[in-house]
């Protein structure tokens, strides 16, 4: 039963890593593309 409630939370934390990190990397791409657009003007 734990091995169970472990593997799901492990899940549940492996899921939200990958969302912070897509969120992260989201404001980080734009971020450098704001860079870049008013680095040329």
């Amino acid at each position: 039963m734990s091995t169970r409630l472990n593997e799901q939370s492990r899940q549940r934390n492996l899921r939200l890593a990958l969302i912070l990190a897509s969120v992260a990397v989201t404001f980080f791409v734009g971020f450098v593309a704001k860079i870049v657009m008013f680095s040329h003007h």
